[in-house]
């Protein structure tokens, strides 16, 4: 510790926002079990009875919640799988481009997604397929077709809550597999060279199977979060459209809407709980799968 004390001191900022964002409210996980008023405060609300009480409207006969589950998890998995091979592939393709200025420009401009609100892409995505005036439909009638609802038809928005997803997040995604990328050693490449190696073949039987353990890591941390989602994306884009919660409704905002309507932190903080354990479990299934296959690359 007292050869990296410089090191240590950058991370001490970080740590400390950890703190005191991450442990500190962990406090208030009591909120899941406590009949919860502003008057009396965290501690001195009363018990609920029966105590997992909070944790019924998740499960007790609901057909909304459970749906909202469903959909938060197939999403998911969804955006993780197809996120990351999108993230790989543009990530490689980074690789490849030799002129360092040009190398950078197309970084920065698929990174800069990631840096827009939610707000602002739900109303780009509005304009793209509003009824009336979407651009879309301006395009399908000016071909002679009919123009299409896409706000009355949820069947449309897993693709579209996709594309969207992979155009905000693959190029920040893609950043960190580059640096991976970055850091291979370019006496395999030059090796690979010599032996008459194609480019698709130093790719494939180098920077892929050096890239694995970066895969599996990224993979492990967003399946710990894989019960909670992108409240932005799923409220601001779909326009939280009753039409559209059949596909479209998660965790999140089925609560926000439960708490809005009845005001209950508890249920709140029961969900974060309960998202919370699930998550924790699924990583640790997830580790111990990744010790088994991949031991470099696991957590712990």
């Amino acid at each position: 510790m007292r050869k990296n004390w410089q090191l240590y001191l950058m991370a001490l900022p970080a740590m400390v926002l950890l703190f005191c964002f991450a442990y500190m409210p962990m406090g208030g996980l009591v909120i899941a079990f406590k009949r919860y008023n502003f008057k009396d405060g965290i501690w001195g609300s009363p018990w609920i009875d029966p105590i997992f009480k909070n944790f019924e409207i998740l499960f007790k006969n609901n057909s909304a919640a459970l749906q909202a589950i469903r959909n938060t998890v197939l999403l998911n998995l969804l955006f993780i799988s197809v996120g990351t091979i999108f993230a790989l592939a543009l990530s490689l393709a980074f690789n490849e481009i030799q002129n360092k200025y040009l190398k950078k420009i197309t970084q920065s401009f698929s990174f800069l997604p990631y840096f827009i609100s939610t707000v602002v892409v739900g109303i780009f995505v509005s304009g793209l397929l509003g009824y009336d005036n979407g651009v879309i439909n301006r395009i399908i009638t000016a071909f002679g077709g009919e123009k299409v609802a896409f706000y009355m038809n949820a069947g449309y928005w897993p693709v579209i809550l996709l594309i969207v997803n992979i155009w905000k997040g693959a190029g920040y995604n893609a950043v960190v597999y580059l640096a991976t990328i970055s850091g291979i050693d370019s006496s395999y490449y030059e090796a690979a060279k010599i032996d008459g190696a194609t480019r698709w073949q130093q790719t494939w039987y180098i920077s892929l199977p050096l890239l694995k353990p970066t895969v599996i890591t990224l993979t492990l941390l967003s399946v710990g979060k894989i019960m909670n989602s992108d409240f932005g994306l799923f409220y601001n884009v779909t326009g939280d459209m009753p039409t559209l919660y059949a596909t479209t409704d998660v965790i999140d905002t089925y609560i926000y809407r439960a708490l809005r309507q009845m005001g209950d932190v508890g249920i709140s903080s029961a969900t974060g709980f309960f998202q919370s354990i699930v998550g924790f479990v699924l990583v640790l299934i997830s580790n111990k799968l990744a010790n088994m296959y991949e031991s470099d690359a696991a957590l712990f």
